[in-house]
């Protein structure tokens, strides 16, 4: 079942060709983890499905309140008897009409949702070798912080990751600094410092990126800090790992020739789970 607009259908062949999403990439999506009937981190993915509308100028309906969100996604993964360990994703579009200018800018939306064998967070400690994308770049301005419909970088990247067995990729930005992977954020520990790249280098506003950095504050033997990441730096590094809201903490286990390991990808996930668990 897929829910388009609040009502729950049976088929998922919704988006015709005259939708913005297909046609120009009008839409932005948030990507959530739903775990025993509960939206994880619901208040953070719904004020930055907020900030993303208003950013790219679509009108936010008046009863798209945070309640009408949560309500919207846990049914669509009921319906797929699947709220106990899911996968949902929300797609937010600008009504058909005009050309690069739209004629309007209301706006449905399109939520799917798939299962999850697993509900928590792990640690998976397979071998994770991942290497520098350079084909394209990532730009430094607001709209790469934003998760847009336009991901082709992602895509282009992900297939010369998958020609060249690698199991992710890191992208940079115009001045060559490494912005992120292509599923998620790049966290750095150099010694005692944990550092990822700021906002402003073009990185996606990423909700776990946010929520490993408050954690990771919690540890008295660290300094995080945000700061600009070159590519001679990953070679330097004790440790790599990427997040997102879906895997958690992925560890990254080589770059090149260089090896890490992953212990406090292990102890942040523990925690994670834990402050999870108090909510």
């Amino acid at each position: 079942m897929v829910n388009s607009n609040g009502r729950l259908v049976e088929s998922s062949d919704l988006i015709g060709t005259d939708n913005r999403g297909f046609l120009f990439g009008d839409a932005i999506f948030e990507t959530v983890k739903i775990r025993d009937g509960k939206v994880l981190f619901l208040e953070d993915h719904y004020f930055r499905l907020m900030a993303s509308m208003r950013i790219v100028r679509m009108e936010i309906p008046m009863d798209f309140t945070m309640e009408y969100f949560e309500a919207q996604i846990l049914s669509t993964a009921n319906s797929n008897k699947c709220d106990n360990a899911a996968r949902a994703r929300i797609t937010v579009f600008r009504y058909e009409g005009g050309f690069y200018l739209p004629n309007t800018n209301t706006v449905g939306f399109v939520i799917q949702a798939i299962p999850l064998e697993r509900n928590d967070y792990t640690i998976q400690s397979f071998s994770y070798e991942v290497d520098l994308y350079k084909d394209f770049h990532i730009g430094k301005h607001l709209l790469s912080t934003l998760k847009t419909t336009n991901k082709m970088i992602h895509i282009t990247g992900s297939i010369f990751a998958k020609e060249n067995d690698l199991q992710n990729c890191l992208l940079l930005n115009e001045e060559k600094n490494v912005v992120e992977a292509l599923q998620g954020n790049i966290f750095m520990l150099m010694d005692k410092t944990l550092i990822t790249p700021p906002i402003s280098d073009g990185c996606l506003n990423g909700v776990m990126r946010k929520n490993i950095i408050a954690i990771a504050k919690e540890l008295d033997e660290l300094e995080v800090i945000e700061k600009s990441i070159s590519p001679f730096d990953l070679q330097k590094a004790d440790q790599l790992f990427i997040t997102n809201v879906i895997q958690g903490i992925q560890p990254i286990t080589k770059y090149r020739k260089k090896e890490y390991t992953f212990e406090l990808a292990s102890k942040l996930v523990e925690k994670l789970n834990a402050r999870i668990a108090e909510d």
